[in-house]
């Protein structure tokens, strides 16, 4: 008799087990994709830094090649030194020419001051006058030779970070215009990672927890930690109107989506054989401190 209803309870009991682990399965998967603190949502960014020579002209020298690896300081590029070395001797010439102008005035004044008793005040005046416009002349053209010899030095074209080149640098002979850029590149110290984490899952997140990051196609993972949250996002359902009063949206959606807040993320640890590309696509997750639920 025992034995029978051990045998017929035996599959109950065992169906039971079953449903519970289905059920703390399902507790623990749905509490992992609703709230758990992690994003398929991110992505590798860096500082771009747009190149804009300060002078115009066409390029003689490209002293570098696509997506070179240069260091701050290195030579990228070279405008027209020879047309802007001319453009220095001329004002070196003028400031000469106003320089014999005023010592010459500055003899007539002082002859004039000691013929006083010979020479009518006026025409004194008018000489210590001349030797006033002259000296204001020398350096108006003192500073022209200034500017001359900045273009002279801004004819050489240097990098300002350590970084990446874009994939199109400019090519010899190509006219490069004041303040328009020419090429790009990447700051090879400011990569991070910017995860784009549910507003659900933000009660989660701290500055400064350890995070994890699995970039897409890469087999390790990546250390780092919670640099920075957002302040704030985008309303898109309220704009300002003409007269700057609040335009909000009359049709309200009853399936409400969670708002995607950007959390900056620092690396910690990049293998050294790791090739940093900015836009690559990342998994991030917040590693749960002491205390912490997952």
């Amino acid at each position: 008799m025992m034995k029978k209803l051990i045998g017929k309870a035996g599959p109950v009991v065992l169906t039971l087990i079953v449903v519970v682990a289905a059920v703390l399965v399902g507790r623990y998967l749905w509490d992992y994709y609703t709230n758990a603190p992690w994003t398929r949502d991110g992505h590798i960014r860096a500082d771009v830094v747009q190149i804009a020579p300060d002078v115009s002209g066409l390029i003689t020298e490209v002293k570098v090649s696509d997506n070179q690896l240069v260091k701050r300081g290195q030579v990228l590029f070279v405008i027209d030194r020879a047309r802007y070395a001319l453009a220095l001797k001329q004002a070196e010439a003028a400031l000469a020419q106003q320089n014999a102008g005023l010592l010459q005035a500055k003899r007539e004044a002082a002859r004039n001051r000691g013929l006083s008793d010979l020479v009518s005040k006026e025409n004194i005046e008018q000489s210590e006058a001349r030797v006033q416009q002259d000296e204001a002349s020398v350096a108006a053209a003192t500073t022209a030779v200034e500017v001359a010899r900045l273009n002279l030095q801004r004819t050489v074209v240097s990098s300002p970070v350590d970084g990446y080149l874009n994939d199109r640098t400019p090519r010899v002979g190509d006219y490069v215009s004041t303040g328009k850029p020419v090429l790009s590149m990447v700051d090879a110290h400011s990569f991070h990672v910017d995860g784009y984490f549910e507003e659900t899952k933000m009660n989660r997140v701290r500055v400064n927890q350890p995070v994890e990051i699995q970039i897409m196609g890469e087999t390790h993972k990546l250390r780092g930690h919670v640099q920075s949250i957002a302040a704030g996002i985008e309303d898109r359902d309220r704009s300002n109107g003409a007269t700057l009063l609040p335009n909000v949206n009359p049709t309200f959606n009853w399936v409400r989506l969670a708002q995607r807040i950007p959390v900056r993320i620092t690396l910690d640890e990049v293998p050294a054989d790791f090739r940093m590309i900015a836009g690559r696509t990342a998994t991030v997750a917040v590693v749960a401190g002491k205390g912490e639920q997952p």
